[in-house]
């Protein structure tokens, strides 16, 4: 199985937006298409891609991209309640660091999370990020150094 973050077009938008994160997980993300509609009105800094497995569109990524300030936040990632558990998130947010690697002084790659059952931070620690103790806007910064 082959995972890639491709462009959102015109032709695979309808498929993006009827991504769902299982119920219990709902409160810790924005829906796809209010992302898609944010990413649109901040396009100076928002970069967003859909997750694919395959042929498949399993989830969706999006940073915050500020290369002028040299700072990035993965401001959104979610897969599909029928794709979790099968290891394309974690493949997935590899490609996204890689490609924040890239970035012109890019450093480190910060995320904010909710707390309670169903929260993404177990996720994210197994892929090298950290509570940085630090709450922003009542969710728990994690940062993973590049």
């Amino acid at each position: 199985m082959t995972i890639a973050l491709r462009e959102i077009t015109k032709h695979n938008l309808s498929d993006i937006l009827k991504l769902k994160v299982a119920p219990e997980q709902e409160r810790f993300v924005a829906p796809n298409a209010v992302s898609i509609a944010q990413a649109y009105f901040d396009r100076e800094v928002a970069w967003f891609r859909a997750i694919y497995a395959d042929d498949t569109p399993v989830g969706f990524v999006m940073l915050y991209d500020e290369s002028a300030e040299r700072k990035y936040c993965l401001w959104r990632f979610m897969v599909d309640h029928r794709f979790q558990g099968h290891g394309y998130g974690a493949e997935a947010l590899k490609q996204v660091i890689a490609y924040v690697r890239q970035r012109p002084g890019a450093r480190e790659l910060l995320t904010c999370v909710g707390s309670g059952e169903g929260s993404p931070g177990p996720f994210y620690e197994k892929l090298g990020f950290a509570y940085t103790g630090v709450i922003m806007k009542g969710e728990r910064v994690m940062r993973r150094q590049l």
